[in-house]
């Protein structure tokens, strides 16, 4: 399960400018988005991961991304980093 691989990863990037600082400097392997979040936002990432051909893994809710990150809130974005 994707979100079993972000728990595990070892660098991991966590909201919304931390991610797509990572996509569009080529550092991210795959990126999870809460489909809860907003559309503006998820916007912005679908754009740049289509851009640099990085795989988006949808997550049902913010929550659920928060608690896969190790995070005591929401998340509406998440990306595993490359080594």
């Amino acid at each position: 399960m994707p979100l079993d691989q972000l728990k595990m990863a070892r660098k991991k990037a966590i909201g919304t400018k931390q991610v797509l600082r990572a996509v569009e400097n080529k550092g991210a392997s795959l990126v999870f988005v809460a489909q809860d979040a907003d559309a503006t936002i998820l916007g912005k990432i679908k754009t740049s991961c289509n851009t640099q051909g990085v795989k988006i893994e949808p997550v049902k809710t913010k929550t659920q991304l928060g608690e896969a990150c190790g995070i005591d809130v929401g998340a509406a974005t998440a990306a595993i980093l490359k080594d």
